[in-house]
């Protein structure tokens, strides 16, 4: 049965309440479109178990230049992004302009972080190497033997829970429609995306469909194959520990190192939380929490911080980042007209929010995206796959 809402079809429904969903509604909205979400548990999976780190510089990588010109686009956007929010509900965010540490162990580690420490150089980013001692200065917890770091002071972080309740309520403020039902299928009319029937049988009826699901972007029925986006889930375990009164403060800023190859982090939150995190497992949609990944994830953290293990342990996750073949976001028109996709965001979905947010609700009300996320377009693919002259890729 097709249920519009209000008077005739929607701008544009979007499927996915994660916070790249319901930031883009959010954003689509407030220039004046209709819209509406589709997710039966929205602000859950990755939105949910994620840390919040807001690092474009500490996670800069060779050959991921533009991805990076990107993410610092997004760390640009975020104060004036949660400073709307905030006022629009009320409600605070946890964003914080506290910096990222990030440490080595031994002196390969050293060497690693010093090898990125000039490459950040050339790009022109900010970051301060320091010696072991410098480090240990500013984080008292750190282990004894770290051997130097690099200190980037514009990393930073944002409650990712607290942002995905911010946009619920700022949905909510807009009379935005929020559907808590599983999309079963696209709607395809005239070789245009119309609209997504709901499990319930409900149809939306749209002029524009946003494929905003995360990891599960590829599997909704009735999208034709050439559309769908190549993005697959990678498993990440994430802890969550309680600091104590007594403890306090633990850490200042956020912490990151290597540690026998490899990659753990520890974000420290203003209301004492301390999230650890996180694995990258190529398991397809197992989102079980195993008992290997929390005592990798607390070995590595100890060998940074020693007095993590008398912190009380609150809370173990898994959950399954959308991962590109390329790592890089898919943002942009597919070739079939009227549906867009905003997936593929891997480690930095909660950082590309913003961003993200803005040239969705552009595409949406112009056709055109901005200029920061033209290399981004799904289509790259699309031509690599068909001999074209998009990117190539490794499958």
């Amino acid at each position: 049965m097709a249920v519009p809402v209000g008077a005739g079809p929607l701008d544009a429904v979007i499927v996915g309440g994660g916070v790249i969903g319901l930031s883009a509604a959010w954003r689509a909205a407030a220039r004046g479109l209709r819209v509406a979400v589709v997710d039966p548990e929205p602000v859950s999976h990755a939105s949910r178990a994620a840390a919040g780190m807001l690092a474009p510089v500490t996670e800069a990588h060779y050959g991921e230049e533009e991805l990076l010109a990107l993410n610092l686009a997004a760390a640009r956007r975020y104060p004036s992004f949660v400073g709307e929010l905030e006022e629009a509900t009320g409600q605070d965010t946890g964003y914080r302009e506290c910096g990222t540490l990030a440490v080595a162990l031994d002196a390969d580690d050293r060497a690693v972080l010093q090898d990125l420490h000039a490459f950040q150089t050339k790009l022109g980013l900010a970051a301060e190497w320091l010696t072991g001692r410098e480090c240990r200065r500013l984080e008292p917890m750190l282990a004894p033997i770290v051997r130097g770091g690099l200190l980037v002071a514009g990393d930073h972080q944002i409650d990712n829970r607290r942002l995905g309740a911010a946009l619920l309520a700022a949905l909510d403020r807009q009379g935005v429609p929020l559907h808590r039902v599983r999309a079963a299928e696209l709607l395809v009319r005239g070789d245009r995306a119309s609209g997504v029937r709901l499990a319930d049988g409900t149809e939306l009826a749209a002029g524009q469909v946003v494929l905003a699901a995360g990891c599960w972007s590829n599997r909704l029925p009735g999208v034709p194959p050439e559309a769908l986006p190549p993005v697959r889930p990678v498993k990440g375990q994430i802890l969550r520990l309680r600091v104590p009164e007594a403890y306090a403060p633990f850490l200042s800023r956020t912490v990151r190192g290597v540690t026998k190859g490899s990659h753990v982090y520890l974000v420290p939150r203003a209301d004492g939380e301390l999230v650890v995190g996180a694995t990258a497992e190529e398991l397809g949609y197992d989102t079980q929490v195993t008992a290997g990944g929390v005592y990798e994830l607390l070995r590595d953290a100890h060998e940074l911080v020693p007095g993590i293990t008398e912190l009380p342990l609150v809370e173990t996750t898994a959950a399954l980042r959308p991962g590109s073949p390329d790592n890089a976001p898919m943002i942009g028109q597919t070739v079939l007209p009227g549906l867009i996709v905003a997936t593929g965001h891997h480690r930095n979905g909660i950082l590309l929010t913003p961003v993200t947010a803005d040239a969705v609700a552009e595409l949406l009300a112009t056709g055109e995206p901005p200029e920061v996320v033209r290399p981004f377009t799904p289509r790259r693919f699309t031509s690599a796959r068909a001999g074209g002259p998009g990117r190539v890729v490794a499958e």
